[in-house]
């Protein structure tokens, strides 16, 4: 049997096909120029009337969520964890930012661990966080990864200093996947999340069976970081790395989503979600 696949698109039939219109004043697609011919895009969602923080979301698998324009309205991939639960981050009151892969990493597979982990990464992504500050200037940004997506959130954390708020690491990428898996990659298995100078949170489902994303893993690290640990949710209609399962929070999201903005803005935070 392969490797498992990460945080899949074609989920199951029924959502595999569904795409996302958004039309609600305050929701927009904005292009950055970053690198040379390169654009960095990502969709604001709706404005929250009292904006208490910001999340850059970062979704797994390759990143790419196909933003685009159709027939006067937004389009992305809405399947992701994060993606899908953006709603419980505004109603929480904060500004929400779903990044997609740029331009030069939309093709394929989309964007490597290498890519994730490297300097033109942190030069895209720096573009959307100096332009969220320059819209909400009163408030903290933080960097919010699931699965694959904690690779971003961790190393543009770490490079990003005290200059951001504080990362949140969700079904953390914490081993390698090999040369077989369609998704090969070193996540985040070299990585010190001593260098993330920012203030860091891990969230993690107990019954995680991605074999890359182990709930013991982030157990391990509870010692010097706090741990959100989800229990219970719906039973998975998708494989054990896709989102639709334990590593996506399948019928845990406002409750798992609840505790992180707990944490963001420095509310009491139930550390263990029934």
């Amino acid at each position: 049997m392969g490797q498992p696949r990460l945080e899949v698109t074609w989920l199951f039939a029924a959502v595999s096909l569904l795409i996302v219109g958004a039309r609600a004043s305050g929701q927009e697609i904005i292009s950055l120029a970053t690198r040379a011919n390169v654009p960095q895009a990502y969709f604001l969602a709706r404005v929250p009337e009292q904006p208490q923080a910001v999340a850059v979301l970062f979704p797994g698998s390759g990143g790419t969520i196909g933003l685009r324009h159709e027939k006067g309205e937004i389009r992305f991939s809405p399947g992701n964890f994060l993606v899908r639960s953006r709603v419980e981050f505004v109603n929480r009151n904060v500004v929400t930012a779903i990044l997609d892969a740029p331009s030069d990493q939309q093709g394929g597979w989309g964007m490597s661990d290498e890519f994730r982990l490297g300097g033109e990464h942190f030069t895209d992504v720096s573009a959307v966080v100096a332009d969220l500050h320059k819209r909400f200037p009163a408030l903290g940004v933080f960097l919010v990864g699931t699965s694959r997506g904690s690779v971003s959130a961790a190393a543009l954390g770490a490079r990003f200093g005290e200059r951001i708020a504080g990362v949140v690491l969700t079904a953390s990428m914490f081993r390698q996947t090999g040369r077989n898996s369609k998704e090969p990659g070193i996540g985040l298995s070299r990585f010190d999340f001593s260098t993330i100078k920012a203030p860091l949170l891990f969230a993690h489902h107990v019954g995680d069976q991605c074999g890359s994303t182990p709930y013991s893993d982030a157990a391990r690290l509870s010692e010097k970081f706090p741990l959100i640990s989800v229990l219970g949710g719906s039973p998975p209609q998708s494989g054990p790395c896709d989102p639709f399962s334990q590593h996506g929070f399948f019928g845990k999201e406002p409750e798992t989503i609840e505790q992180i903005v707990n944490w963001m803005l420095k509310k009491p935070v139930q550390f263990e979600v029934k």
